[in-house]
């Protein structure tokens, strides 16, 4: 419209000579003479202004065509003497000429001789393509080239020049800003309070000087700067070049600082957490803080690595050393009796196919719940064989009220209580969308802290060196009430739960471990009862036993075999044909896989020790313990097997020191 109105307006001689040729008309209509007159004059103006247009349009053509003369010298001269290196390739890429700056680049480079990908090392597709955001970078002399390809037309076949930048001083420039960046880190003594008590009085001070003197020794040889902050915690501020050292070490002073003697039963280790690529200090303090507690969450004895998108994981060797102290234990009890007493309701939710931990655990906050007078629910969607026998007591009995997801999700509210037991993973619980519907929420778990984790708790009891959840339960159930009233069924429950993840009471299993099962027993906990939890049908034994007659050895004394078939139980079969693997002599870890009714590959992963089967399970997805791993792989049962075998053969090779994700 507004080009409409602008030729309006815009005087237009053509126009004009119309309207003169139209006025004469008119003229000749009324005066013959006249009109003819005008008439001669209109057509010698429509030829004057032709003959106008004519020698305007011959000489911009002459001018154009000299101006392209001209421009194509000056190209020629530009290219030839341009201050950048280039070179022209034809669609094959084979070099068919170069200005001399090129020269200075590589002087190995002939004309019609010499194709561009034996210079570069770089596909033709790369260095051609069409993305301009896309920075075609290489090395040549020393010196760092940014290429830039133009091509003579688009579609493949064509000639292009490439333009070659200088960028080493920026390169250069942007590595030194990277390498003198600062890291952040906090390093912790594990169980520092009872090594020391665990120590002679007048060696006290001396094995403290001594993991000091360690710990500043190891910062002196990157250079870092070191702040005793706590009896047992430093600050490690160190350059960005240095890290590298530690990631090619496996951070060697978590090996190192175990030498040390001590007459404590557990040796020395040290939690790491390290933050890099933060924007700010503040940052970088989150990061190093955020690893520190994900390195006590799993454990102790290892370093973690929070970068802005990747965490790696370093050690991990020894098992989570129990606290002989039991304050943590009356505190959380304390906690969680005041939250239960604020609360309206109380909603429990274990894992996803709950197993016996996390049914017992269950169960025993269930009765908490009703000794304060607090109605609760118990969330389970679907249940394995391995649950049937207990579950069908549980319901029978009419003493606990069991809901689905739906019914859940209209009974909770922000006057809700919601105890995670067992997992601290939301994609693992039963109804994760639980999780965002109120702020009160308690987890309790006894299994290593993951990247995944539940980050809106109001209270979190996580403790590596637990046996189980039904272990931290029993404790906190002995603080929680002066009557410590529990119910014969739940005292079975939670005592079958320690059962199950001790492999009954042989692996992960403390003095504390002991004590709860004995209070157990004192709760009135029959031992015959709790074994019956546990019968298996013959048809689960025949597979059972078949998976372990069909195991392969590889080397190292790692087991891996499969289970046949598709079962809903799947996860049971393969956890105890791994656990009576381990019982054959010259076996030191055990992978058994099978397919489940969920589509999925299920892999219960045993170790007597000597190899980390909670590193290897992490890199597919699962986790764990040291000892006890597991998880549910989206790949076959085959594609499973192979690629065991091929982290089992990884990890034999660093011999469990590192692990990257």
């Amino acid at each position: 419209m507004v080009n409409r109105l602008r030729k309006l307006i815009k005087p237009d001689i053509k126009t004009n000579l119309v309207a003169l040729f139209i006025f004469a008309l008119i003229i000749l209509y009324h005066s013959i003479p006249l009109g003819i007159l005008a008439l001669i004059i209109v057509l010698y103006l429509f030829y004057y202004n032709k003959k106008i247009e004519t020698g305007k349009k011959q000489l911009l053509k002459e001018y154009i065509e000299n101006i392209t003369e001209e421009m194509g010298d000056t190209i020629k001269y530009s290219v030839v003497n341009h201050p950048l290196p280039l070179c022209m390739i034809d669609g094959e890429g084979e070099i068919f000429w170069y200005n001399k700056k090129f020269t200075a680049i590589s002087d190995k480079a002939e004309m019609l001789n010499t194709k561009i990908t034996d210079l570069v090392h770089i596909k033709l597709s790369e260095l051609l393509t069409e993305d301009q955001e896309r920075n075609v970078q290489v090395s040549m002399n020393g010196k760092i080239y940014r290429i830039v390809a133009s091509q003579s037309y688009a579609g493949d076949g064509g000639n292009s020049i490439l333009y070659w930048f200088d960028v080493t001083t920026y390169e250069n420039l942007k590595t030194l800003y990277k390498e003198e960046k600062y890291c952040l880190g906090y390093v912790q003594v594990d169980n520092f309070d009872d090594l020391i008590d665990s120590s002679p009085a007048d060696k006290k001070s001396m094995i403290a000087a001594q993991i000091e003197k360690m710990i500043r020794q190891w910062a002196s040889k990157i250079n870092a700067s070191l702040t005793k902050f706590d009896d047992d915690k430093y600050l490690v501020i160190f350059e960005n070049k240095n890290y590298d050292k530690l990631e090619e070490n496996k951070f060697a002073i978590l090996d190192e600082i175990r030498e040390i003697e001590t007459d404590a039963d557990f040796p020395v280790s040290l939690s790491v957490g390290i933050g890099i690529g933060g924007k700010t200090p503040f940052q970088q303090s989150e990061y190093a803080q955020a690893a520190l507690d994900l390195a006590l969450g799993r454990g102790g004895d290892q370093a973690v690595v929070k970068k802005i998108n990747k965490i790696e994981y370093f050690g991990g060797r020894l098992q989570a050393v129990e606290k002989r102290n039991k304050g943590k234990s009356k505190i959380m009890a304390h906690a969680l009796k005041q939250l239960v007493d604020q609360s309206a309701r109380v909603i429990i939710m274990g894992h996803q196919k709950p197993d016996m931990d996390s049914f017992g655990a269950a169960l025993g906050i269930y009765r908490i719940a009703k000794n304060k007078n607090k109605d609760a629910y118990i969330l389970i969607n679907s249940y394995s064989e391995s649950l049937q026998n207990i579950y069908k007591k549980a319901s029978d009995s009419g003493n606990y009220t069991f809901v689905n997801t739906a019914t859940a999700l209209t009974l909770i509210d922000k006057e809700t209580l919601l105890v995670v037991v067992d997992t601290h993973r939301p994609s693992f619980t039963e109804c994760p969308e639980l999780l965002l519907k109120t702020e009160r929420i308690v987890v309790i778990d006894h299994h290593r802290k993951t990247e995944e984790n539940i980050d809106n708790a109001t209270l979190s009891y996580m403790e590596a060196y637990a046996s189980s959840t039904s272990e931290l339960i029993t404790e906190i159930m002995q603080y929680v009430s002066d009557k410590k009233e529990i119910d014969k069924f739940e005292a079975e429950a939670l005592l079958a739960g320690i059962t199950v993840d001790t492999k009954s009471f042989s692996v992960k299993t403390g003095v504390r471990t002991f004590e709860a099962a004995s209070w157990l027993r004192r709760s009135g906990a029959d031992l015959a009862s709790v074994k019956q939890f546990f019968q298996n049908d013959m048809e689960m034994y025949k597979l059972k036993s078949e998976a372990i007659i069909n195991a392969k050895i590889i080397k190292g004394g790692v087991a891996i075999s499969k289970c046949e078939g598709v079962r809903a139980n799947m996860h049971l079969i393969t956890s105890q044909a791994a656990d009576e693997l381990l019982n054959i002599k010259g076996i030191k870890a055990a992978f058994v896989v099978g397919r489940n009714d969920d589509n999925k590959t299920a892999v219960s992963a045993r170790s007597l020790g000597e190899v980390n089967v909670q590193l290897i399970m992490e890199k597919m997805g699962g986790g764990g313990h040291l000892t006890i791993a597991g998880g549910q792989i989206d790949l076959s049962v085959e594609d499973t097997l192979i690629e065991i075998e091929k982290l089992v053969k990884e990890n034999a090779q660093t011999k469990g020191d590192g692990v990257k994700k």
